[in-house]
């Protein structure tokens, strides 16, 4: 109990300091999954903030301005008053316990289960993270950054998201719980994660399939994460299903080159 009572103090410090500053300003592109993942939960708990976008295709991360908001040049980032902060597992903390109204469920008082969410999101970024966002990287993206795809590289973090998937399902997953640990209602943790593998939207349909079609759980799971924080989840992400629909188009015009180059290069040598 005393652990649980300085907690709460802690969190109504933060709050108390809070209020002394106005206007929280996220700094976001929501083509990035932590990005969305910010924006989805000020919206969800009626947090009053400003999204100013950070363009990541036009490299505005790189601009010195955006420095001086976070010198890793990374979105998101916060400024609450004078305050900054930059990674996105320390802005949704930051966001529960400084604004009063944010449901319990998102980040418990209990220390317990509050212990319980930050393993998860602890194993997020070396797991799950980086075997999603690599394979959307070197199967999808990578020309968009000046780079070849890479299927080698792809075949690679594949193995490392099929595990990660795995490991959602037979160790956090259990239970009668619609929610990671087991919870009725989703927390920071569920949200970070769930923005993650929507991710995986922008790879070729085939592959998305045969990814996530073997875990039935973690599909259902990800169905409840986007109920649970109707209708900004869908908002919030428009944009990436806006990319899904430009890349596969460019994906079907590119076959239609190649199989037009095809009939060409055939009739040629009929000629011969």
């Amino acid at each position: 109990m005393l652990g649980k009572k300085k907690n709460q103090e802690q969190c109504s410090s933060i709050s108390l300091e809070r209020e002394r500053e106005m206007g929280l300003k996220v700094y976001a592109d929501r083509m990035s999954q932590p990005s969305r993942a910010i924006i989805i939960f000020c919206k969800v708990n009626e947090i009053d903030f400003e999204e100013i976008r950070v363009d990541l295709a036009k490299r505005q991360h790189l601009h010195p301005e955006f420095k001086e908001v976070n010198p890793m040049r990374q979105v998101p980032a916060i400024i609450d008053g004078r305050f900054k902060l930059f990674e996105s597992h320390a802005i949704l903390r930051y966001l529960a316990c400084a604004f009063p109204g944010v449901a319990d469920h998102w980040y418990p008082s209990d220390l317990s289960k509050r212990a319980k969410i930050e393993s998860v999101l602890d194993w997020h970024h070396s797991n799950l993270r980086r075997g999603a966002a690599g394979y959307v990287l070197h199967t999808t993206l990578a020309p968009a950054f000046g780079l070849p795809l890479n299927p080698q590289a792809a075949a690679e973090v594949e193995k490392i998201l099929s595990v990660s998937l795995e490991r959602i399902e037979s160790i956090w997953l259990k239970g009668n719980g619609r929610f990671l640990l087991g919870s009725s209602q989703p927390s920071i943790a569920d949200l970070s994660l769930v923005c993650e593998i929507m991710q995986l939207k922008l790879v070729d349909e085939k592959d998305l399939n045969r990814i996530l079609i073997p875990h039935k759980k973690v599909q259902q799971w990800i169905e409840d994460t986007k109920q649970a924080t109707r209708p900004h989840f869908e908002e919030v992400h428009a944009i990436l299903f806006k990319a899904k629909e430009k890349l596969q188009k460019q994906r079907f015009s590119g076959a239609n080159n190649q199989t037009q180059q095809s009939h060409t290069k055939s009739a040629f040598h009929s000629k011969m």
